[in-house]
């Protein structure tokens, strides 16, 4: 189905939508290809891999293509929406009709038109021949109560499966804005089938959702209740309403993002560098960028967002960090930068085909 997709009907779902922070978990080696990212691979140790971008930086590009541009006015999108798995939720929004696809993947309560770059974003990838995939899954706006890593991974899976099947994808780039950085770790780290087809991957914004929560004063009673929950076979059952006002949660969802190594708990800065290489290490067999905002909300004052970048970077085998600094978590004050970096990384290289996954 074409149409174009303003976010005062596409969003007004997500009223609500206010992303939080995130974390995953689960290491795995995916098998070695011969991606046309592989140029960022092998050029890592040449040259210093940290990028200080300033307010200044320019906006990049305007639309292209026949049709007119993804962009027909401010908040309107012009592209496709379309089914790819059978649930009712499982529905997606993409711009322009490239054989690459940059898929992005929200946060806690985000769902389309989550974060303000992907606007100019999708200008810019237009104008390389990109097509910008947002996705809607049963995690999206109120389910991530309900809902886990897991789940949000088969259905990232579903998708990729779509676009190789009818789209006849030639590979894709993950870009996962707060928790989803953490279902791009762990979709990465299942070695599904079609994460072969996962070119590169960007996170933008991973930070931890414990850290967060144990700011609250709620938080470590809410804790213990969803242990005791989960020691008694009720982990699926709802936690009291306090336990998160933004949406029902069960008592293993909320264990997962606020408990010490809960399947959420990735990017905590108190983990060691041992704990973090076992969550994060099998993505050094990706591409893949990490850009910090260095003013991020999310983040407790008592964090050092300097180092925690770089043992990040330093936990997924040297990923290439940019630093934005004053930027918030969803970078809606630096906007241009956000574009700039994303783009930056997706033009390396041209594509030259991909690994069929199949083969």
């Amino acid at each position: 189905m074409s149409l174009s997709m303003s976010s005062s009907s596409a969003a007004s779902a997500a009223a609500a939508a206010a992303s939080t922070p995130k974390s995953s978990s689960s290491p795995a080696a995916a098998s070695s290809t011969t991606s046309w990212f592989s140029g960022i691979v092998r050029g890592r140790g040449d040259k210093p891999n940290t990028a200080k971008l300033s307010k200044s930086a320019s906006a990049t590009g305007i639309g292209s293509g026949d049709y007119g541009g993804p962009i027909k006015g401010k908040n309107q999108f012009r592209g496709v929406l379309f089914k790819y798995g059978p649930k009712s939720i499982q529905v997606a929004f993409k711009t322009g009709e490239y054989k690459q696809q940059v898929i992005f993947i929200g946060g806690l309560t985000d769902g389309l038109l989550a974060t303000d770059y992907l606007e100019p974003l999708a200008i810019a990838l237009d104008k390389e021949k990109w097509s910008l995939v947002q996705l809607l899954m049963s995690s999206s706006y109120s389910g991530f109560g309900t809902s886990s890593l897991k789940q949000d991974a088969q259905e990232i899976d579903q998708l990729i499966s779509y676009l190789i099947n009818k789209e006849n994808s030639e590979g894709v780039v993950l870009l996962g804005h707060s928790t989803g950085c953490q279902d791009i770790v762990y979709y990465m780290g299942t070695n599904a089938a079609c994460s072969r087809a996962v070119r590169a991957a960007i996170l933008q914004a991973p930070v931890s959702d414990r850290e967060y929560k144990a700011t609250l004063p709620e938080t470590p009673a809410m804790i213990d209740l969803a242990a005791k929950m989960i020691k008694e076979g009720r982990a699926e059952e709802l936690m009291p309403r306090e336990a998160d006002p933004c949406a029902p949660i069960s008592a293993y969802r909320y264990h997962s993002l606020c408990a010490y190594m809960g399947d959420d708990d990735m990017f905590s800065s108190d983990l060691s560098d041992d704990q973090l290489k076992t969550r994060l290490g099998h993505m050094a067999n990706t591409p893949c960028q990490v850009i910090f905002s260095m003013g991020d909300e999310y983040v407790p004052d008592y964090v050092d967002k300097k180092a925690l970048v770089n043992r990040l970077s330093k936990a997924m085998g040297g990923a290439e960090k940019v630093e934005v600094e004053h930027g918030n978590h969803s970078l809606s004050n630096r906007v241009h930068e956000a574009v700039q970096a994303i783009m930056s990384f997706v033009k390396r290289e041209g594509p030259s085909g991909w690994d069929d996954p199949w083969s």
